[in-house]
């Protein structure tokens, strides 16, 4: 019975496994991917805060500081949505920041009126070429003028075609010490009156004497006064000849403040007559003048207050008629 007992009693079976530790997946590597990517944009980060100037930079901290106000103004500044690339403006060759709305428009207007200034004066200088050879033909053309080519220079100017006609000591062209005017040299101021009017340029008018003084002096009637004169009966001639006479912009006498010849003050040369035809930049720099002339006149107060001078005549010394 006992042996009986002994056969049935249940058999128990114990495995044990043995090995290494159990199975993880590859949860691992999808960890270890999102540090890399972390880091490197991080270093991307840190590469692109190196090389951004600090417009760009100050661009990006007023964006962060008011990001709604910039998006209710129009989105003009950094992360603007209506540009493909967020935070380059409307020009994304700039590397100084942000591009106002119409900044580029603006700048492309600047240049197009430079462009059409810079056009526009060398269409001028060529007029103003064309005027002088016209002069010189008419010249050419008469005989009785030929005979003045050596009293009369053409130059350019900084202010524009500058005709000058200059005494000779055997040819006058006015009568001594007056400002009446010889028949050869009106005849001249005619033809260059007839030439003046194909042009709409302005002229200025300039009288130049030499230095040889009146005997009673200046405080008389001086070269001043009579450089003046010649200047305007030029001015004159040169209306009878055909010229509109709101062409002249200025008449003035120089009296022999800047010579010709400098090494003889008294030459015939120094006494001359300076028509100047204006370029553009010489009227608007005249018109521009005036105005800020006249403002800084009316500005400053009078340091004295102007007396009536009480004026003594003795017997040998008469009176000046028709002042």
């Amino acid at each position: 019975m006992a042996g009986d007992a002994k056969k049935l009693q249940p058999i128990i079976v114990k495995k044990i496994k043995k090995g290494g530790h159990g199975h993880h997946g590859g949860a691992w590597k999808i960890a270890y991917a999102d540090f890399v990517t972390a880091m490197m944009a991080f270093f991307l980060l840190m590469w692109l805060l190196g090389s951004t100037t600090e417009g760009d930079k100050k661009g990006i901290a007023d964006y962060f500081q008011s990001p709604l106000k910039v998006a209710m103004a129009g989105g003009s500044g950094s992360g603007d949505s209506s540009h493909v690339v967020k935070g380059g403006g409307q020009d994304l060759t700039r590397t100084t920041g942000q591009v106002k709305r119409g900044e580029v428009e603006a700048k492309r207007d600047a240049v197009n009126l430079h462009a059409l200034k810079q056009e526009q004066v060398r269409a001028e200088i060529a007029r103003l070429e064309d005027l002088k050879k016209k002069v010189e033909s008419r010249l050419a053309a008469s005989a009785r003028l030929s005979q003045m080519a050596s009293q009369i220079r053409l130059d350019m100017t900084r202010d524009g075609l500058r005709i000058q006609i200059v005494d000779e000591q055997n040819r006058p062209m006015f009568a001594s010490g007056s400002a009446m005017v010889q028949p050869h040299m009106r005849e001249l101021l005619h033809e260059i009156g007839v030439v003046l009017t194909e042009v709409p340029n302005r002229l200025t008018l300039e009288g130049h004497t030499d230095a040889q003084a009146f005997i009673g002096g200046e405080r008389g009637y001086s070269n001043w006064e009579l450089s003046s004169d010649r200047a305007n009966a030029s001015r004159r001639e040169l209306v009878a000849g055909g010229l509109a006479d709101e062409r002249v912009l200025r008449v003035q006498g120089l009296a022999s403040s800047q010579p010709i010849d400098s090494a003889d003050p008294r030459a015939a040369a120094n006494r001359r007559i300076s028509i100047i035809v204006m370029n553009r930049e010489a009227e608007d720099r005249m018109f521009r003048t005036a105005p800020e002339v006249a403002e800084a006149l009316q500005a400053e107060p009078p340091l004295v207050t102007p007396v009536m001078p009480i004026v003594s005549r003795t017997s040998a010394e008469p009176a000046k008629q028709g002042q």
